[in-house]
């Protein structure tokens, strides 16, 4: 069934987005204490980008305001995302109808902060972005309305 490939293509996708935040959390976890401004000051000379500009003077100041509670929190905060996504995905691949509630409404929350973004820096990222979203959202709400047809009374 073609629902059923694109719902399963959805859950690869959000198995895919599971692993990286499972990747980030174990690999926030390896600054923990370490000398974080010292690593992102050597990575802006490795790019060979100037510390004094705009973009990697930011970098630079959210690295040295960086403690090892941060850096924790960010890990816990990355792996709890992972199995969050994670069980999204097993429910999707077993056509769980919470999964596909789920992923309709996590897609869907981001599509207002999107449209807000296209519309103060367009870009062809953000467009791709608020498309994928919606392809997620258009594919679940499609899965739904599959299993309980509008319009068919339930007794």
């Amino acid at each position: 069934m073609k629902s059923s490939r694109a719902v399963r293509t959805v859950a690869l996708f959000e198995a895919l987005k599971g692993a990286v935040a499972l990747l980030v959390a174990t690999g926030s976890l390896t600054l923990m204490h370490r000398d974080v401004y010292e690593l992102a000051l050597r990575l802006v000379q490795h790019a060979h980008l100037n510390p004094a500009a705009r973009y990697p003077g930011i970098f630079l100041e959210a690295a040295s305001h960086l403690q090892d509670s941060r850096i924790l929190l960010l890990a816990l905060g990355a792996a709890a995302y992972s199995l969050v996504r994670g069980i999204e995905a097993y429910g999707l691949f077993n056509a769980r109808t919470w999964a596909e509630l789920l992923a309709a409404a996590s897609g869907a929350i981001y599509v207002p902060f999107e449209l807000a973004e296209l519309d103060r820096h367009p870009s062809w990222l953000g467009l791709g972005l608020l498309l994928a979203n919606l392809a997620v959202v258009a594919i679940m709400v499609g899965a739904l309305l599959h299993k309980r047809p509008i319009g068919r009374n339930a007794g």
